[in-house]
């Protein structure tokens, strides 16, 4: 794979017909601006408006094309880039299709089907204009024969990607995990906390715009670690200078696994072995408490949405806007590819604005039992999810130099073209990307100013290669799984 081109000295991205900012207009600030100019130099943004081209300066034409920040995608896994469509957790909720497809398969992956995995989810990522990545990886266990943690920040690396790694793990198991294959060991508790800190000498940033994170993300608070574990792990984490992340709240089991084995809902769980604060973001909490809201949003604890798992699981549609003003930071992630068979940001953001409608529509009522509102086509703005997946995924992963479009911001952009008949007829240009889904071409896209991405092509990737390796890996992942089943 060849490696991304340099940033430019001068870059005049001309004639774009809607620049959506990521910008919260609660705050007073611009969600849009008319543009329609954007130049890019030393991998900042240095001006928006009409802007005449300098001697010398390179040009891109973005007429017909809108422009947003490049997605900023908080929750995936992305070895599950080989596990999408898997038949026999296809039907199943969180429980059990962890049983019947990632947990199945983790022992069949090698570093060659593990690095395919991680390149397809990037490239696909990529293609839907992301241009920052937070993995959530939990594929590690004692003797293991390759660095996953390795693998992960090379590929982003590779295709000019920022990348957090969410360091996953675990020192006890679920009793779901018991019969299954030698990989599923759990680490010890200093096994963990030492890798987190080689991980974290080796590749951690502490800049705004910092192009490599490390996080420490214990798979899941409730069934991962002790309790005393995990306020070990909050502690250092803090020590390291890193952020904290897991899932949590995702269905009613984590619900009734707190309230039998804590007397605690699993906010207030986390929370007394401190696991809440601004430093700390979790995946899905979908079925919350209003008191667990309010304790959500009192400590600035940040939320990954991850609309289409969380409907492909039948887990249910987190309570966004409850959420959000409730104060909690809220951010997008498409989660992993074998709960998201489409696990691109164009797709989750189409669906988080979808589904949020959706949600508020379904506990309409009846006058005559109540109710007062026909529907919930006011639960979510595009402008709401665009920032969502831009600014509020930085401000959760404490990136503050990227995810909105105003000068002296990293240029971190994605300019779409519009001329697919899925976008014609439109009104408003600017919402086509979310709104009408699918998947705009990219006429480019950009990562600190450096192009990684133009006119739907990424340098040194051949997309008909990539999908017979993606066959033949599938094919071997498959025979493996079934030999260790045997």
């Amino acid at each position: 794979m060849m490696q991304p081109i340099p940033i430019e000295s001068s870059l005049l991205i001309r004639n774009a017909v809607a620049i959506l900012t990521g910008q919260d207009a609660r705050a007073g600030h611009a969600e849009r601006i008319a543009g329609p100019d954007i130049r890019v130099a030393g991998g900042k943004i240095e001006a928006i408006g009409h802007l005449p081209p300098r001697p010398g300066e390179r040009v891109l034409d973005a007429t017909d094309c809108v422009v947003y920040p490049a997605w900023i995608n908080t929750h995936h896994h992305l070895f599950q880039s080989l596990l999408k469509g898997e038949p026999l957790g296809l039907n199943l909720t969180l429980t059990p299709w962890l049983g019947a497809t990632p947990y199945r398969f983790r022992a069949a992956f090698d570093e060659h089907t593990f690095r395919l995995a991680a390149r397809i989810g990037l490239i696909e990522l990529v293609r839907s204009g992301c241009g920052t990545v937070a993995d959530h990886n939990y594929l590690y266990y004692p003797g293991m024969p390759f660095d996953s943690s390795a693998i992960l920040f090379e590929e982003a690396e590779a295709l000019g990607l920022r990348f957090v790694l969410c360091r996953g793990g675990a020192t006890r198991t679920r009793g779901l995990e018991s019969d299954l294959p030698q990989a599923l060991r759990p680490e010890t508790l200093d096994a963990f906390l030492a890798d987190c800190e080689r991980l974290t000498a080796r590749y951690h940033q502490a800049g705004p715009d910092a192009m490599r994170r490390v996080a420490m993300a214990p798979t899941t608070p409730l069934y991962s670690m002790a309790p005393e574990e995990l306020r070990t792990c909050a502690r250092t984490a803090r020590r390291l200078g890193i952020r904290l992340h897991s899932h949590l709240s995702e269905t009613v089991e984590y619900q009734n696994a707190a309230a039998t084995a804590h007397g605690a809902t699993p906010v207030a769980f986390c929370a007394e072995y401190e696991w809440s604060g601004p430093d700390v973001w979790f995946a899905h909490l979908v079925k919350l408490s209003p008191a667990e809201i309010r304790m959500l949003g009192e400590t600035r604890t940040g939320i990954a949405h991850c609309p289409q798992s969380n409907g492909r699981l039948g887990s249910g549609i987190a309570d966004i806007p409850a959420l959000e003003a409730a104060g909690v930071p809220v951010s997008i992630g498409v989660d992993g590819a074998a709960s998201n068979e489409a696990a691109d940001m164009i797709s989750e953001t189409h669906a988080a604005w979808l589904m949020q409608r959706a949600r508020r529509g379904e506990l309409a009522r009846a006058q005559s039992e109540g109710g007062s509102t026909e529907g919930g086509a006011d639960a979510a703005r595009i402008e709401d999810v665009v920032r969502w997946g831009t600014a509020g995924g930085a401000a959760v992963l404490g990136l503050d130099g990227i995810g909105t479009l105003v000068p002296g911001q990293a240029a971190d952009l994605a300019v779409y073209r519009l001329d697919d008949p899925r976008y014609f007829g439109l009104h408003d240009l600017a919402i086509a990307p979310v709104a009408s889904g699918g998947r705009p071409a990219l006429r480019a896209l950009l990562v600190g100013g450096r192009i990684i991405a133009q006119d739907d092509a990424i340098p040194g990737v051949d997309l008909a290669e990539l999908g017979a390796q993606a066959r033949a890996a599938v094919g071997q992942l498959q025979q493996r799984a079934e030999r260790m089943a045997a």
